[in-house]
């Protein structure tokens, strides 16, 4: 097979072909259809992370199974199905509580790959999935079946971006009715945390960002009100003005910016939320000025991956979709051919895009 593949950090991705090898103790191998790119994958291969190299990323995807070893159960060859860098389980501590995207389990995956290069050397997959590419062999955990009827462009989606931004919204705070909610930052992950907001029927709700383009999308998604972060001389007093002068129910910081942290905790009303969606740098920090933060009785939640479980939420969110209640069309911007996936990675990285998808023969 051909795969992307990362050998130094910084440099453009190097299409090379690769050997897999079979799916190992409760492993699946599936054959891709589409691989959506996230800027979790753009971090990682400029090095903002601990990935060894030579490298696949990609983790956002959809596809057919091809392969099964003969102890699994939950999917067999022929099934469409949804491919998540969530892995579980189902027997430790965390995953008996109900939160399997905090599993503490031991994989083979977890210290192996299934890919080599031509000269026999190993080639990682990179965030537990290794998705720019034409195979990839997870643990049967990650694949979720899909619909005959959901397009594979789609279905990639609902893998990350979808469930990260809007499952914030929906599982980690469990926004109510009639919440104020602010967005921070409204690319993938936040226009997500915006149709998650809209399901929860807050009201209102307040997107922020930099640029212009991406709070006009924010509003076809559901935002009431934008503030645009660069041109506004004071968010906090534009962001009191909706909220009845007190600040907002529930911030959601879906970019991985340590000010934006910051920021959020002056947006946020006594006994409201700030909710940390967003992956900064290793090592970033974020200053707080306790004794308001005390008095006001402020809380700060971390959210990862939406606190989904994919087995039961994916599925939801698909019937969303096919009610008219859930946008995946609109957060595709352009698709391409694993050949140019280069430029579908530079479209993102410059803001010209809410999600770019590579799709397979």
């Amino acid at each position: 097979m051909k795969a992307a593949v990362c050998y130094e950090f910084g440099k453009q991705l190097k299409i090379e072909d690769l050997e897999i090898d079979p799916p190992k103790k409760g492993e699946v191998k599936v054959r891709l259809a589409a691989t959506a790119i996230c800027h979790s994958d753009i971090h990682a291969l400029r090095g903002e992370g601990s990935s060894n190299v030579p490298v696949v990323f990609g983790h956002e995807a959809a596809g057919i199974v091809e392969e099964v070893e003969e102890s699994v159960t939950l999917t067999k060859p022929g099934d469409r199905v949804a491919v998540s860098l969530l892995r579980s389980c189902g027997r430790c501590f965390y995953c008996t509580l109900g939160f399997p995207h905090l599993c503490e389990g031991s994989f083979a995956l977890n210290k192996e790959s299934r890919l080599r290069n031509k000269r026999g050397e190993v080639v990682h997959q990179g965030l537990r999935t290794g998705a720019f590419a034409e195979y990839c062999v997870v643990d049967q955990s990650q694949v979720v079946p899909v619909p005959e009827n959901l397009p594979f462009d789609r279905a990639a989606l609902l893998t990350c971006g979808v469930i990260t931004g809007l499952g914030a919204v929906v599982n980690t705070a469990q926004v109510k009715p009639g919440s104020s909610v602010v967005v921070i930052g409204t690319g993938g992950v936040g226009l997500n945390a915006v149709q998650g907001a809209v399901l929860a029927g807050a009201h209102p709700i307040i997107a922020i960002d930099l640029l212009d383009k991406k709070l006009n999308a924010a509003r076809s998604f559901g935002a009431t009100q934008t503030v645009n972060a660069a041109a506004e001389k004071d968010v906090e007093q534009a962001v009191k003005g909706f909220t009845s002068g007190r600040g907002a129910d529930y911030v959601f910081v879906t970019v991985g910016s340590a000010a934006a942290v910051s920021q959020a905790l002056g947006l946020t009303r006594r006994r409201g939320s700030v909710i940390l969606v967003g992956l900064p740098a290793p090592g970033a920090t974020a200053s707080l000025e306790i004794n308001p933060f005390v008095r006001g009785e402020q809380r700060i939640l971390g959210s990862f991956m939406g606190s989904t479980r994919p087995s039961s939420g994916i599925p939801r969110l698909i019937d969303l979709y096919q009610h008219g209640r859930l946008k995946l069309d609109e957060l595709i911007t352009a698709r391409y051919p694993l050949e140019r996936i280069n430029e579908a990675i530079e479209a993102v990285e410059k803001g010209e895009a809410l999600r770019n998808v590579i799709l397979f023969d």
